[in-house]
């Protein structure tokens, strides 16, 4: 269990009485890069997001299972559920910048935090726009509104503002979807770079992205893990009918 992030045993979902996920399963390793492939609403996304429980926040959500982080059920009574999302990050679909300055993207959560030296503000504010690969774009910019820059540009500001907490964990649903296909190549190279320093999991519908990025891949369907292997398993070899009649084009 050691060599596990987040170890997710006998995960159910419900959403009311629609059961959204059955018995998962899974080990998300430290460091490194696990996708999460599958057809639309198979519980890919309701899955990553029981990893911080993002989806407290839906009406008639209800999860039975375990989901543990360094030994700790994050659905236990009495967890810090603030503590759980600032030590397992996210980054959506839709880069969703704060309607502020660049700077204060990643600054006011830092406040929030607590910390107020301005100092020690700023270096963290350059520290994670560097590591999201979006400092010398914006290092002359810091003042203006982060609505100004590119969707390629904005989900490397959210990235940067997910990292700025000091994460453990790095979740992105879907993260290059509504972004083009240059600023996709530029966060993809991102992600290679970080899961030396992170654990990250990724929900994508681009399959030779998660071929591409990843060392471990989930295949989800109808709210079932199919199969969870090594991303070169998975799709050179895999070991159900139904990964290979996905990854092979035959329904998806």
């Amino acid at each position: 269990m050691m060599d596990a992030a987040i170890h997710v045993q006998k995960l159910n979902v419900f959403y009311g009485k629609k059961q959204a996920l059955r018995d998962v399963n899974m080990e998300i390793p430290y460091k490194g890069v696990t996708a999460l492939i599958g057809p639309s609403g198979c519980g890919k996304s309701t899955f990553i997001r029981c990893l911080n429980r993002m989806n407290d926040l839906v009406p008639g959500f209800r999860a039975e299972g375990t989901v543990l982080y360094q030994g700790k059920n994050i659905y236990s009574r009495g967890m810090d559920v603030i503590d759980v999302r600032r030590k397992i990050g996210m980054v959506f679909q839709k880069p969703n910048p704060f309607p502020k300055s660049i700077y204060e993207n990643i600054a006011y959560g830092l406040r929030i935090q607590g910390i107020k030296d301005k100092t020690k503000i700023d270096a963290i504010v350059e520290e994670s726009l560097k590591k999201a690969a979006i400092w010398e774009e914006v290092k002359d910019r810091l003042p203006q509104s982060a609505l100004s820059l590119s969707g390629g540009q904005q989900q490397r500001l959210c990235i940067a503002r997910a990292l700025a907490v000091a994460p453990d964990v790095l979740l992105l649903d879907e993260p290059t979807s509504a972004i083009d296909p240059i600023a996709t190549g530029r966060i993809e190279e991102l992600l290679r770079e970080l899961k030396e320093s992170y654990t990250i999991a990724i929900v994508t519908h681009n399959m030779q992205q998660a071929a591409r990025i990843s060392d471990k891949t989930g295949f989800f369907l109808l709210g079932e893990l199919v199969e969870f292997d090594s991303t070169s398993r998975i799709f050179t070899n895999p070991k159900d009918s139904r990964t290979e009649d996905y990854i092979t084009g035959r329904f998806g």
